[in-house]
């Protein structure tokens, strides 16, 4: 970044040093230009009063070195000349200042001779017997100009140069040092950006490194948590299998021991495709197309399927409402209702109920899971969708859940923009309503 801000005011002003000299050098020499021809019509003027009087134009005059006079007729022809034989001068009707002399009173040119890199000056001026008179001087032309002043330009241009690298790093420091500062604290958010354009910018960034934070602490404890469960499971199937194995469990200690893995090879069964289900909604960010589902016969459905595992525990379930269609996934809304009905009869008393109510508001469509169960503590309320969190980690392992149910539950009311409210009292039950778009 320095290297670049360094770079485009270092090309700036190299630009603003090179447009600098050519304007100068233009506008000395058209300053030049007017003053050189000004000395000659004031010359002319002299000159015209003196060649009315005397008769002929100076001759041998060493003041007169550096301008040459021409006196011509009317018809262009040559009269008189301080430099050259008239015999041998063309007819000057042609030219540029003569003939505009003749029309105007006045005229004047500048030719340019490159062999000789100088430039002719030239003004006419008309006698009141028709003839013209004209005065010339030769100078050094622009270029030749600006190659004698090359050596001063030089030294003045390397000056200004040596001054612009000196001020492009100072600035360039300047600029950069309060984002290299910003930089250096960027998690914090007691140092402010100094440029006020910066603050939006900042902002985010600080926001992007509080989210990449929080996604690894939340990988590095997921990770934790899954080698956690997993390694359950395993280490009791591994060491039944190995009773087995070795003949020390025999008749009934075989078949129990056979019972132990075979339900902790289900949990492990369980506990991985909740991982791999929980996986596929975090990385699917496509947009799946959604179609008109039937919230009350989703819920039909699963509480038929659920009823026997509920009546297993003396758990009284329930349906009410009315039919209410939702835009949605039909599969991922029964994982929803399952989750949640499954969650509500795990955690329940003996003898106590689970209401699935189905029903409408003016915010729209809306689903009810009410059990009469433990309840939860208002301090945990808020973690209960986190992966892995149990309230009660000794009743979940008891009773076989993997502590990914509700977060599977909070990607699917994400996905289908959906909101979900907890209400719950420890030891009286717990609510959760949904709250699908209208």
């Amino acid at each position: 970044m320095k290297r670049k801000i360094n770079q485009y005011l270092l090309c700036i002003a190299g630009m603003t040093i090179l447009i600098t000299l050519l304007s100068l050098i233009a506008v000395f020499y058209g300053i030049f230009q007017r003053q050189v021809m000004g000395d000659l019509r004031t010359f002319c003027y002299l000159l015209k009063a003196s060649v009315q009087r005397e008769g002929e134009i100076p001759q041998g005059d060493s003041n007169l070195e550096e301008i040459r006079i021409t006196w011509m007729d009317a018809d262009g022809t040559v009269l008189a000349d301080s430099n050259a034989d008239v015999d041998e001068m063309d007819n000057h009707l042609d030219r540029t200042e003569i003939a505009q002399a003749i029309r105007e009173g006045e005229g004047t040119a500048i030719r340019r001779s490159d062999t000789m890199s100088r430039d002719t000056f030239y003004y006419a001026i008309l006698m009141e017997d028709g003839s013209v008179l004209r005065a010339a001087r030769e100078t050094d032309s622009i270029w030749s100009i600006f190659q004698t002043a090359f050596p001063a330009i030089f030294l003045v241009v390397a000056g200004m140069a040596a001054v612009s690298v000196f001020v492009s790093h100072a600035v360039t420091r300047h600029l950069v040092k309060p984002i290299e500062e910003m930089a250096k604290h960027l998690g914090s958010n007691t140092v402010e950006p100094v440029y006020k354009e910066l603050a939006p910018f900042v902002n985010t960034i600080r926001q992007q490194h509080e989210d990449i934070l929080r996604s690894a602490h939340i990988r590095q404890e997921f990770t934790a948590n899954v080698s956690h469960e997993l390694k359950t499971p395993l280490t009791v199937i591994s060491g039944y299998s190995e009773l087995i194995q070795s003949g020390i469990a025999s008749g009934e200690d075989a078949v129990r021991f056979a019972g132990e893995i075979h339900k902790n090879a289900s949990r492990l069964l369980t506990l991985i495709n909740d991982i791999i289900r929980l996986s596929q909604l975090d990385s699917d960010d496509r947009e799946m197309a959604k179609e008109a589902v039937d919230l009350y016969q989703t819920a039909r459905g699963i509480v038929d399927l659920l009823k026997v595992n509920a009546e297993k525990q003396e758990i009284a379930m329930t349906l009410g409402g009315s039919p209410q269609t939702v835009a949605g996934d039909r599969r991922m809304l029964e994982e929803l209702i399952y989750n949640l009905c499954d969650n509500a009869i795990r955690y329940n008393k003996r003898g106590g109920t689970v209401a699935v109510t189905v029903g409408h508001t003016a915010e729209g469509p809306f689903l009810s899971i009410k059990d009469t169960g433990i309840g939860i503590p208002p301090e945990h309320q808020q973690r209960v969708f986190e992966r892995f969190y149990r309230v009660d980690k000794g009743r979940s392992k008891s009773t076989g859940g993997t502590g990914l149910g509700l977060a599977i539950v909070k990607h699917i009311v994400t996905w289908h923009g959906a909101e979900l409210k907890l209400e719950s009292e420890e030891g009286k039950g717990t609510e959760i309503v949904i709250r699908f778009p209208g």
